[in-house]
Protein backbone atom coordinates (compact mmCIF):
# COMPACT_ATOMS: atom_id res chain seq x y z
CA UNK A 1 0.00 0.00 0.00
CA UNK A 2 1.32 3.42 -0.95
CA UNK A 3 1.97 5.76 1.96
CA UNK A 4 1.59 9.50 1.48
CA UNK A 5 2.53 12.04 4.18
CA UNK A 6 2.43 15.83 4.06
CA UNK A 7 4.27 18.32 6.24
CA UNK A 8 5.28 21.97 6.34
CA UNK A 9 1.98 23.68 7.02
CA UNK A 10 1.61 26.51 9.49
CA UNK A 11 0.28 29.98 10.15
CA UNK A 12 1.60 32.98 8.25
CA UNK A 13 0.56 36.52 7.53
CA UNK A 14 -0.60 37.60 4.11
CA UNK A 15 2.34 38.08 1.79
CA UNK A 16 4.37 35.39 3.51
CA UNK A 17 5.69 32.10 2.19
CA UNK A 18 5.57 28.42 3.07
CA UNK A 19 6.96 25.28 1.52
CA UNK A 20 4.96 22.08 1.85
CA UNK A 21 6.53 18.64 1.52
CA UNK A 22 5.00 15.35 0.56
CA UNK A 23 6.73 12.01 0.90
CA UNK A 24 5.31 8.92 -0.71
CA UNK A 25 6.31 5.37 -1.39
CA UNK A 26 5.42 5.37 -5.08
CA UNK A 27 7.92 3.90 -7.47
CA UNK A 28 9.41 6.91 -9.24
CA UNK A 29 10.88 4.66 -11.91
CA UNK A 30 7.34 4.34 -13.27
CA UNK A 31 5.18 6.96 -14.93
CA UNK A 32 3.17 8.90 -12.35
CA UNK A 33 1.09 11.89 -11.54
CA UNK A 34 1.16 13.74 -8.23
CA UNK A 35 -0.94 16.68 -7.20
CA UNK A 36 -1.91 18.98 -4.35
CA UNK A 37 -5.48 19.76 -3.33
CA UNK A 38 -6.79 22.09 -0.66
CA UNK A 39 -9.97 21.79 1.32
CA UNK A 40 -11.98 24.13 3.53
CA UNK A 41 -15.39 23.67 5.13
CA UNK A 42 -16.72 26.50 2.98
CA UNK A 43 -15.37 25.48 -0.41
CA UNK A 44 -15.27 22.32 -2.46
CA UNK A 45 -12.00 20.56 -2.82
CA UNK A 46 -9.80 22.62 -5.12
CA UNK A 47 -6.93 21.32 -7.18
CA UNK A 48 -3.90 23.55 -6.75
CA UNK A 49 -0.95 22.08 -8.66
CA UNK A 50 0.17 18.87 -10.33
CA UNK A 51 3.31 17.34 -11.77
CA UNK A 52 3.92 14.24 -13.84
CA UNK A 53 6.95 12.02 -14.17
CA UNK A 54 8.11 13.90 -17.27
CA UNK A 55 8.28 17.07 -15.20
CA UNK A 56 5.25 18.74 -16.75
CA UNK A 57 3.54 21.03 -14.25
CA UNK A 58 -0.01 22.30 -13.99
CA UNK A 59 -1.48 25.06 -11.83
CA UNK A 60 -4.81 26.49 -10.88
CA UNK A 61 -5.29 30.02 -12.22
CA UNK A 62 -5.59 31.30 -8.67
CA UNK A 63 -2.02 30.25 -7.78
CA UNK A 64 -0.13 30.73 -11.05
CA UNK A 65 2.94 32.86 -10.54
CA UNK A 66 2.79 32.38 -6.75
CA UNK A 67 3.08 28.61 -6.21
CA UNK A 68 5.72 26.27 -7.58
CA UNK A 69 5.45 22.49 -7.59
CA UNK A 70 8.61 20.44 -7.89
CA UNK A 71 9.83 16.93 -7.37
CA UNK A 72 13.07 15.49 -6.00
CA UNK A 73 12.98 11.91 -7.23
CA UNK A 74 16.22 10.98 -5.52
CA UNK A 75 14.74 11.90 -2.15
CA UNK A 76 11.22 10.89 -3.14
CA UNK A 77 9.82 14.24 -2.06
CA UNK A 78 7.19 16.44 -3.67
CA UNK A 79 7.41 20.14 -2.81
CA UNK A 80 4.96 22.99 -3.07
CA UNK A 81 6.56 26.39 -2.66
CA UNK A 82 3.91 29.00 -1.86
CA UNK A 83 4.77 32.69 -2.10
CA UNK A 84 2.69 35.83 -1.62
CA UNK A 85 0.14 33.87 0.35
CA UNK A 86 -3.33 35.33 0.73
CA UNK A 87 -6.12 34.58 3.23
CA UNK A 88 -8.01 32.73 0.50
CA UNK A 89 -5.13 30.25 0.34
CA UNK A 90 -6.10 28.99 3.80
CA UNK A 91 -7.03 25.34 3.89
CA UNK A 92 -6.03 21.75 4.49
CA UNK A 93 -3.49 20.88 1.81
CA UNK A 94 -3.43 17.27 0.75
CA UNK A 95 -1.05 15.47 -1.54
CA UNK A 96 -2.04 12.62 -3.84
CA UNK A 97 -0.02 10.24 -5.99
CA UNK A 98 -0.54 7.41 -8.44
CA UNK A 99 1.64 5.52 -10.88
CA UNK A 100 0.56 4.17 -14.25
CA UNK A 101 -0.12 5.26 -17.81
CA UNK A 102 -3.65 6.48 -17.15
CA UNK A 103 -2.82 8.96 -14.39
CA UNK A 104 0.30 10.05 -16.28
CA UNK A 105 -1.50 10.64 -19.59
CA UNK A 106 -4.33 12.53 -17.90
CA UNK A 107 -2.37 14.25 -15.16
CA UNK A 108 -4.00 17.48 -14.06
CA UNK A 109 -4.82 19.50 -10.98
CA UNK A 110 -8.26 17.91 -10.86
CA UNK A 111 -7.24 14.31 -11.49
CA UNK A 112 -8.56 12.03 -8.72
CA UNK A 113 -5.54 9.97 -7.78
CA UNK A 114 -5.61 6.77 -5.81
CA UNK A 115 -3.33 7.48 -2.87
CA UNK A 116 -3.89 10.38 -0.47
CA UNK A 117 -2.28 11.82 2.60
CA UNK A 118 -4.04 13.21 5.67
CA UNK A 119 -3.06 16.77 4.86
CA UNK A 120 -1.26 19.69 6.46
CA UNK A 121 -3.05 22.86 7.56
CA UNK A 122 -2.16 26.25 6.11
CA UNK A 123 -3.64 29.35 7.71
CA UNK A 124 -3.04 32.81 6.24
CA UNK A 125 -4.12 35.81 8.25
CA UNK A 126 -4.72 39.29 6.86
Amino acid sequence: QVQVTESGGGSVQAGGSLTLSCTSSINTNLRYCMNWFRETPEREREGVAAIDSAGNTYYADSVKGRFTISRDNAKNILLLRMDRLQPEDTGLYRCAAETGNAPYNRCSISRQLRNWGQGTQVTVSS
